[in-house]
């Protein structure tokens, strides 16, 4: 495998090697500049002291995000797909980590753990594979292996720690928790949009083009992104008298 081995998983792109053979995939990543600008916006918005290097870093890897998928639905190889995937699995660690120590109160160490462990689980969970109406880690012998949800259920485990985040802080009443729990209902139905692509190839058709639902996928993350970034700006226990149940 090299960089520059094209990469063809798309329902708009096909086998098409051409750079603007994803339009619509790639005007849809204009969604992530966006969300980070308006993110900014938010931001700059609050007062000094409620602002903090987390933030911007947070706002940054949105921006850093909408640009490696752009590149990616550009020119479609080994390469971009590291810029495309990459920045998201740095997105979901830095979210996961500053919710469990400035929302949850978790001390740095315990958070740390847990964001390894997080990482570890979604390691695991993209290298499930499908085949047979079976699911499991397939060896070299194994027929008609593919990835499961269309290479989705990686981000499964995101989708559970986002909704178990948000249902702790509406337990503790916490001002970030609609906007959490909003994130990961949007999120629920980016991942299915991106799972249905190839599935519904032949059913999206405008002017004869096939174009697929995965443009659906970065417009909805997007958003979902933008609602984090927003729940973000509360941040700090909404009790802060409670002391969090993790050893120090």
């Amino acid at each position: 495998m090299t960089f520059g081995e094209r990469v063809f998983i798309y329902c708009e792109r096909g086998t098409n090697e051409a750079l603007l053979a994803e339009p619509i995939n790639a005007a849809s990543n204009v969604a992530f500049l966006i969300a980070a600008l308006i993110g900014l916006q938010l931001l700059l918005w609050r007062p000094s002291d409620q602002r903090s290097a987390d933030h911007y870093l947070l706002v940054a890897l949105v921006f850093i995000i909408g640009l490696g998928s752009l590149a990616f639905h550009l020119y479609a190889d080994r390469g971009t797909s590291l810029a495309d995937i990459g920045p998201i699995g740095v997105f979901m660690l830095v979210y996961l980590g500053f919710a469990l120590n400035r929302f949850l109160g978790v001390p740095p160490g315990w958070t740390v753990l847990l964001a390894i462990g997080f990482a570890a689980v979604v390691a695991m969970t993209m290298q499930l594979q499908c085949w047979d109406e079976a699911i499991g880690f397939a060896g070299s012998d194994t027929q008609g292996a593919k990835p499961c949800l269309n290479g989705s259920i990686g981000y499964l485990p995101a989708l559970v720690a986002l909704s178990l985040v948000g249902l702790l802080l509406m337990d503790r009443e916490h001002a970030a928790a609609p906007w959490i729990l909003w994130a990961a209902a949007v999120f629920a139905i980016s991942i299915t949009l991106r799972s249905l692509d190839m599935a519904l190839c032949d059913e999206t058709v405008i002017a004869g083009r096939k174009i697929g639902t995965h443009f659906a996928w970065h417009v909805l993350n997007a958003l979902t992104l933008l609602l984090l970034l927003r729940a973000s700006l509360f941040a700090g226990p909404a009790k802060p008298e409670q002391k969090p149940s993790f050893p120090a």
